[in-house]
């Protein structure tokens, strides 16, 4: 879809409107002074067609990730799946990416330890936080793992929806766990101390890698399957395991938080509440899984996203609770005030500031200090 210019003007100068008015006094932000990190996000227009030659990081995205208060989040580069060579493809990803955020280097840093998240909130830029969504960069070759980390990646999930040779994910019928090479790999990106996220696992693979991992994992980006009972969810068993071994938990706003696909906020808080009674308030935050940049005209948009839906089946890498009438967001949790409407919504089910504020941010601060140092 193109991208309405005069939409666009619109979009800016409602933004000027609402923080000259959180600027007189008119209302508080309420994030305005929380590190907010999505723990699995984007930047992006989903209005502009593949190929558009409009840049990724447009004014508009630009506008709006500071508009959301956004401090940093976790964007995915390189292989996730197709024909192109997983390692190549990954290297050209992140030295693309590395290029754009030099030309933007007034909005935009790139994130390496949480000392440059808390960079990120003092100078008023967006960090971003370079991470994989499948293992398959690796090939064969265990060290491929260094340069990578070499490279400024810093999380590493090991698989996408199928199995790879780092072991089973969530859609792969044997959940059969990690295999000798994925446990290899885990214990490599401990020693380069870069995040092993089980995001998007079989059961066995997750719970494997919490085990033998030497430092804490994480689950970046998803939902409860004891609220919601569909595979790309994890089981409590697994979510109390990496909370236990000091892990963190992201919950996404995605349409596998309600059997019906039709996910909305309640059903985000009600992920977030059964995780926090669960694993306790240090160990959850947010993955959302989605731009801040919002689908302008969604019943065009479900034409497109048919097709989407068709492709991923078609390529075997789609999960169950993907349908061509699902929307890969939550219709009423999108946007630039997408956080402020969260810290809305946990304060109504009786949530602290304290609470809130390390479900917004702090938690993933307090885990990335962990792995990557302060």
């Amino acid at each position: 879809m193109k991208l309405d210019r005069r939409n666009f003007m619109g979009v800016s100068a409602a933004m000027l409107a609402a923080g000259s008015a959180r600027a007189a006094g008119v209302e508080t932000d309420p994030i305005k002074d929380m590190i907010v990190i999505n723990a699995l996000g984007g930047l992006g227009d989903p209005n502009q067609p593949a190929g558009s030659l409009v840049p990724q990081f447009s004014p508009r995205v630009l506008a709006e990730a500071h508009a959301s208060g956004v401090t940093a989040v976790n964007i995915t580069i390189g292989y996730v799946s197709g024909s192109d060579d997983p390692f190549v493809q990954s290297v050209r990803e992140v030295a693309e990416t590395d290029a754009q955020v030099r030309a933007n280097s007034r909005d935009l840093i790139k994130i390496l330890t949480a000392a440059d998240i808390r960079r990120a909130k003092a100078e008023g830029k967006v960090g971003l936080i370079y991470g994989f969504q499948n293992g398959a960069m690796m090939g064969q070759d265990a060290s491929q793992v260094e340069i990578f980390a070499n490279l400024g990646v810093r999380i590493f999930q090991l698989t996408y929806n199928p199995a790879n040779q780092l072991g089973d994910g969530s859609m792969a019928p044997g959940n059969r766990g990690l295999t000798p090479f994925g446990r290899e790999v885990v214990a490599r990106c401990n020693a380069q101390r870069v995040m092993v996220d089980l995001s998007h696992s079989g059961e066995q693979t997750c719970l494997e890698a919490a085990r033998i991992s030497k430092q804490p994992i994480s689950i970046n980006h998803t939902g409860c399957r004891a609220v919601t009972n569909l595979p790309r969810n994890k089981t409590d068993a697994e979510l109390k395991l990496v909370a236990d071994r000091g892990g963190f938990i992201g919950i996404y706003f995605m349409p596998f938080l309600d059997m019906s696909g039709h996910a909305r906020a309640e059903h985000v808080v009600a992920h977030i509440d059964h995780a926090v009674k669960l694993c306790g308030e240090d160990h959850v935050g947010i993955g959302t899984d989605g731009t801040v940049t919002q689908i302008d005209d969604l019943k065009a948009y479900e034409a497109v996203l048919a097709k989407e839906i068709a492709a991923r089946q078609a390529a075997g890498i789609s999960a169950k609770g993907e349908r061509p009438d699902t929307y890969p967001f939550v219709v009423d949790l999108r946007g630039p005030d997408q956080f402020r409407k969260l810290v809305g919504l946990l304060r109504a089910k009786g949530y602290s500031t304290a609470r809130i504020e390390k479900i917004l941010g702090g938690n993933f601060l307090a885990y990335a200090e962990t792995i990557w140092g302060a």
